[in-house]
């Protein structure tokens, strides 16, 4: 069966494995399609890449503003195809006699008759074409349209055809006479003038796509092995043209067959898993506890991934598109939550990944590095939200000055500057304001705590740190010494200082369940442990570890906080009442554990130098004499007793810092105790 601890490392490698192996696939996945050829160019910039000449015949194919000057060219110039319906014409002419013959009008004679229909049929000869039809040939200045008639197609000229309104006033301006102009209104002639021109929309889009068909998609072509482009060169509108093609050849032949398109995806995986696999390799080896944590790992992996993704997305609307992924909230959160180097090797990590997608790698990596710096060196300890704000004008005012020397380095042209690109800086710079929001919310689900929560807990006025100033003074003051000489050990020993300072603000507030019990609290009252057995009172004292605990966890207090107070007594035990016990009762075997506290060693540098600062502190309280000598002889004699008790072996902490937090807190001490002169009396 195996052990706890072998079954965590196994949770643990599954852990990086699947984060490793799921990271590669969004990556890939949301990488841009580049005609899958892996070359990333841009007009009027130099070929980053090698001799590139062509490895097979390349059509130059037109752009796609050339194809639709083309097309509008043959649109303008289509002539539209109409059917000559003659059975809606004869129909027409034979209602129209039927109507004007059985006419009871006896002044009109059957020629005047006659002349009637023979100019309506003269009207459907020449044709009659629908009004809406006969609006758009003209609004479209179509001057010629073909017209089948018979299976035979004929030019005719547009003016030479009529609306039904058209036909009207024509065959009315025939027959001034009044009453022949009465006849025709009475016999309804307008009833009988349809169109007999119809619009064929079939042959006229058959005849269109015979036309469009015959534009030639290229004007020229790239013979194989004929040099294209060579690195440094400008791209030109025409080799922009032939790079182009070559995308457009390349997509075909590969989806022709998968090898192309496999060997594409290869090279990704084989890239991105490289890059990947360097931070695995930085984390294991120069940061063994983020490496083991495991909510550490996915932190960074998210964040390395989400904008990465975010930078692959918007590189495909544009140039300049890219730079609005405000990438340093990369380095914001790292350093906030771990430490400076880390978030330096992360930064580049995602820069480089994200470098892959735009069209100019070295301006993209140049200014996103300097930037990355510039963030960790304003960001060093984020502990107000002014910070964070003077940060976002830092960065975009190194973002401008790196863009502008850049230009002017490479180019020589300061007409080359895009002022688009100074509103995507700013906009990119502004979305920085919301690493405070990323922060919070990290902090919420990862259990991680930054310095901007310390800085919030370590401030006194707060209601538990009030409760217990009000009910319990002197462990108060005892808290906010042994923060002063913590924070000022853990300064001295690259630890956390505010992590420190907060821990030992909150490490006794177990106290006040029963602060009247604890000597700082007693102000000449008689002592309540007077009643009490030795073991009652050692009960009642070791158990404000765990009070501490759950009113923290009431309190909602961080992890992290909680395991100050969980560890500042370790697994010591409550000294006096122990030594006491055993004096009185020599020879017996005395249960220890009546007499031991309940919590952990500390198992941090700050945990650690919180409890020799609770001890050293309590302690340098019953001194008769302060002076150098007494102040090293208490605290040398202290520190080593905790140390020859095994109390910090779990600590990372060297020989070395531990005489360092010695002299620190001897000189912290001397300077809390120092003597003050006699204030001379005014003689009268």
């Amino acid at each position: 069966m195996k052990s706890k601890n072998e079954n965590n490392k196994v949770s643990q490698w599954l852990t990086r494995s699947v984060l490793f192996i799921v990271a590669i696939a969004l990556l890939v996945n949301f990488f841009p399609r580049q005609g899958d050829r892996g070359y990333v160019f841009q007009e009027g910039r130099p070929w980053s890449y090698s001799l590139l000449t062509a490895p097979f015949d390349i059509p130059i194919y037109k752009d796609e503003a050339r194809l639709n000057y083309e097309r509008d060219s043959i649109m303008k110039g289509l002539r539209p195809v109409f059917t000559k319906d003659n059975a809606v014409a004869s129909q027409m002419i034979q209602e129209f006699s039927a109507q004007i013959n059985n006419m009871r009008e006896s002044a009109i004679s059957q020629q005047g008759k006659q002349a009637f229909i023979d100019a309506i049929k003269t009207i459907y000869d020449q044709g009659i074409i629908s009004s809406e039809q006969y609006k758009s040939l003209n609004d479209n200045k179509v001057s010629i349209i073909h017209v089948r008639e018979n299976n035979t197609l004929k030019n005719s000229n547009t003016e030479d055809f009529y609306s039904p309104k058209k036909a009207y006033e024509e065959i009315v301006a025939k027959f001034p006479d009044a009453y022949q102009q009465h006849l025709l209104q009475v016999c309804n002639l307008n009833n009988y003038l349809v169109a007999n021109v119809l619009y064929d929309s079939i042959t006229t889009n058959k005849v269109r796509d015979e036309l469009l068909q015959k534009i030639a998609l290229s004007d020229g072509i790239v013979q194989a092995g004929e040099r294209i482009v060579d690195r440094g060169e400008i791209i030109t509108p025409e080799i922009y043209r032939i790079l182009s093609s070559y995308e457009i050849m390349i997509a075909k032949n590969a989806s022709k067959g998968n090898y192309h398109q496999h060997s594409t995806l290869a090279g990704q995986v084989l890239v991105f898993g490289c890059i990947l696999a360097f931070l695995y390799f930085f984390l294991a080896f120069f940061r063994p506890r983020m490496w083991n944590d495991n909510k550490a790992l996915i932190l960074i992996m998210l964040l390395t991934v989400l904008l990465s993704i975010a930078a692959f997305v918007t590189s495909t609307k544009g140039f300049h598109a890219i730079f609005l992924v405000p990438l340093t909230i990369v380095p914001i959160v790292i350093v906030t939550f771990f430490d400076s180097r880390t978030a330096m090797y992360v930064h580049l990590i995602t820069t480089i990944i994200c470098s892959f997608a735009t069209t100019d790698p070295m301006l993209y990596v140049f200014l996103q590095m300097v930037a990355g710096m510039a963030v960790i060196d304003s960001l060093n300890n984020l502990s107000k939200r002014s910070q964070l704000f003077r940060c976002t004008v830092i960065v975009f005012a190194i973002y401008a000055i790196t863009y502008v020397g850049y230009i002017l380095f490479t180019e020589g042209d300061i007409s080359k500057i895009s002022p688009r690109m100074f509103i995507n800086l700013g906009i990119n710079s502004v979305l920085l304001l919301f690493s405070y929001l990323l922060i919070y919310i990290f902090e919420r689900i990862f259990g991680f705590l930054s310095s901007v929560t310390l800085v919030e807990l370590s401030d006194i006025n707060s209601p538990l740190l009030q409760k217990l100033s009000e009910e319990a003074p002197g462990t108060f003051q005892h808290a906010l010494q042994v923060s002063n000489l913590a924070a000022a050990a853990a300064h001295h020993v690259r630890g956390n200082a505010q992590l420190v300072r907060t821990g030992a603000l909150y490490h006794d507030i177990g106290k006040l369940s029963n602060p009247a019990f604890f000597t700082e609290n007693q102000s000449g009252a008689e002592s309540p442990h007077k009643n009490l057995d030795l073991i009652e009172s050692a009960s009642i004292i070791i158990s404000h570890v765990d009070e501490g605990i759950k009113m923290a966890q009431k309190q909602g207090l961080p992890r992290q906080v909680q395991e100050f107070i969980a560890t500042h007594h370790g697994h010591g035990k409550a000294k006096y009442f122990y030594n006491t016990y055993c004096n009185q009762h020599p020879g017996e075997t005395v249960d220890e554990s009546l007499f031991t506290y309940p919590g952990h060693n500390p198992q941090t540098k700050e945990t650690g130098i919180m409890m020799m600062a609770d001890a050293v502190e309590a302690a340098s309280r019953s001194l008769k004499e302060y002076n150098r000598e007494s102040i090293s002889k208490l605290v040398n004699n202290i520190i080593d007793a905790q140390i020859s008790e095994g109390l910090l072996k779990e600590t990372p902490l060297s020989f070395r810092d531990v005489e360092t937090i010695k002299e620190t807190f001897i000189d912290k001490l001397m300077t809390i105790y120092h003597t003050r002169i006699a204030y001379p009396t005014l003689n009268k």
